[in-house]
């Protein structure tokens, strides 16, 4: 979710309309807990999120609160988000917490005027030095609670990417070794994990003018420290400088060798990671027949294509050609393209 962006002319007479009875009722419980009797001035639903769940601009008592309703818990979704979440509040690195309910998934949490991304001060260097001391600050945070090892919440999307049928038969197969290469030798060092969010992309990183904020836990749990900031330097550190501003604030040090050698198995299972993520959004849509080339557009081609209306924002076709080419980037091992300002939010 984005907690800055709203409809234009949400549907003022009822904005709790989209919400079931009891949704609706928890949504007033959070309300009344944090507004008592008085009656906010305005809520308007926002807009922006990719997760599903329900969300709203809530102004009263002279402030604004962020209030999110989730639908029904799945057994497929991380149990442990709105606990990290409250641990990041904490600890300054979330918006503050004004109210949570874990079993009925209601949050009602401070909103945050967002800045522009580039107007951190510095440029692109003060904001990879930011984002380092950031991850750094939530991976020295009471830890999170345990969920899956990275490596098999990758292995276990790609084996869903596989028997899709959005691919012909073999196509994938060199992709599926090379993972399957790095789980071999990837050494969990469960021992070391730490509190993390595991999605640092920008379109979870606000700026209000004088600090950065973590916003949408959905994904957040004890994992690998090496995951956030692998990320992060995909996402945030696109030159070899900004990378080593972003890894010496994280550290406040130097990485050593084994370090920057397990950052890059790392680095290519976050990538092998969100190219599941696309090429399963792109097989949810209309085929006639399997993809049979895994060529992608140069992320030149890439923006001429959206320029030119030939790919529309958030389409199966669009998601199909981000995934070729962050597959390519776990394949060959250079930086990927990042997702276009489109997605940001």
């Amino acid at each position: 979710m984005s907690v800055s962006k709203d409809l234009d002319g949400g549907m003022k007479h009822d904005p709790f309309a989209p919400l079931s009875d009891a949704q609706r009722h928890e949504a007033q419980q959070a309300l009344a807990a944090v507004l008592g009797s008085t009656a906010a001035t305005e809520i308007r639903p926002l807009t922006g999120g990719v997760s599903g769940a329900f969300v709203f601009l809530v102004e009263g008592k002279g402030r604004r609160f962020v209030l999110r309703i989730e639908g029904p818990a799945s057994p497929l979704r991380n149990p442990h988000q709105y606990q990290s979440m409250r641990i990041a509040a904490e600890q300054g690195i979330a918006p503050a917490v004004r109210y949570l309910d874990e079993n009925d998934r209601v949050v009602l949490m401070d909103f945050v005027e967002e800045k522009p991304l580039e107007a951190y001060p510095d440029g692109a260097p003060g904001l990879a030095r930011a984002i380092g001391a950031m991850i750094g600050k939530l991976q020295s945070a009471p830890l999170f609670p345990s969920f899956v090892d990275y490596p098999d919440i990758v292995s276990r999307l790609w084996r869903h990417v596989c028997r899709t049928g959005l691919f012909a038969p073999g196509l994938l197969d060199n992709a599926s070794q090379r993972l399957a290469q790095i789980c071999s030798t990837y050494d969990p060092r469960a021992q070391d994990y730490v509190s993390s969010h595991n999605d640092v992309l920008p379109r979870n990183v606000l700026f209000d003018g004088r600090q950065i904020w973590l916003i949408d836990w959905e994904s957040a749990y004890r994992n690998d420290p090496l995951v956030d900031v692998a990320t992060a330097l995909d996402n945030f550190a696109p030159s070899p400088e900004l990378e080593e501003i972003l890894l010496q604030a994280w550290l406040s040090r130097e990485p050593d060798r084994q370090t920057r050698d397990r950052l890059s198995q790392v680095r290519a299972l976050t990538r092998l990671y969100y190219t599941g993520v696309l090429f399963s959004a792109a097989a949810q849509g209309p085929r006639a027949a399997p993809e049979n080339s895994l060529s992608p557009l140069s992320a030149d081609e890439f923006e001429q294509a959206i320029r030119g209306k030939r790919l529309l924002p958030e389409t199966p076709e669009t998601s199909l050609a981000l995934g070729k080419m962050f597959l390519a980037s776990f394949l060959s091992g250079a930086v990927p393209p990042g997702l276009p300002p489109m997605y940001m939010r």
